[in-house]
């Protein structure tokens, strides 16, 4: 079922149908995240996302050897469709073996992959879980990823005064050097084993001869720890 992003309707109602077939409840948040439920306290929730990145209509799999792949003029769609599949696959040999299992609560978000627009505007107070297990994420198959920093960006505009940089230039106040001031205070590269930070882009003024009235810079950091990520906020914010 194709599902690139934006375009996840017919894939939510297929995924919809085979778990109402397994016996869970399902819903859609007012995002078109889908979410499927059954009887049981403390659930361990398993999530995936429903779409895939272009070109991703009219895909073709084939198996060969051991290996599903595209016919080579699409993606194969994988990502995460691996995931869904996995999912979908234990539930049904769980159910037709008749094993136990705990109870789980099932959540499969839209636009992962255009800025993870369903997860950000996911209704977390439809979400039971207090645990989860994402199948998506980079490495092998086999990796499992315990901890993810979060990621915060930022862009700075300043503004100084503009003058003529030949004749006048002590009634100018350039936004250049402001902006490289601030920059310089700030601490660069990698912090610690779990925090960095990237000033990346950087631009400003018009022409050479004039003291620039405007300069812009943007940036990044990165931690698994909240603490840091709070004392990088203040200390941008202080150096502005």
């Amino acid at each position: 079922v194709d599902s690139p992003s934006g375009e996840e309707e017919a894939m939510a109602q297929d995924l919809s149908s085979r778990l109402t077939a397994l016996g869970f409840i399902t819903s859609r948040d007012n995002h078109g995240n889908l979410f499927a439920s059954e009887e049981g306290s403390n659930p361990l929730m398993l999530s995936a996302h429903l779409d895939t990145v272009d070109p991703g209509r009219g895909i073709k799999p084939q198996v060969v050897g051991n290996i599903i792949q595209s016919d080579g003029t699409t993606i194969l769609g994988g990502d995460c469709k691996a995931g869904i599949a996995a999912v979908l696959e234990a539930l049904e040999v769980i159910k037709e073996d008749g094993a136990s299992r705990i109870p789980v609560q099932l959540i499969f978000t839209r636009g992962e992959e255009i800025g993870l627009v369903g997860a950000r505007n996911l209704d977390f107070s439809m979400v039971q879980a207090k645990q989860a297990v994402v199948f998506d994420g980079n490495g092998p198959v086999s990796m499992v990823t315990t901890a993810s920093p979060t990621y915060i960006r930022f862009d700075v505009q300043i503004t100084g005064r503009s003058a003529h940089a030949g004749v006048e230039p002590e009634k100018g106040l350039s936004a250049i050097k402001i902006a490289a001031d601030i920059i310089g205070n700030l601490p660069q590269g990698r912090l610690d084993n779990e925090t960095t930070i990237n000033i990346g882009s950087i631009s400003g003024g018009s022409v050479r001869n004039t003291v620039p009235e405007e300069a812009m810079f943007s940036g990044e950091f990165r931690s698994r720890s909240t603490e840091t990520l709070d004392l990088l906020r203040l200390q941008i914010t202080n150096a502005l």
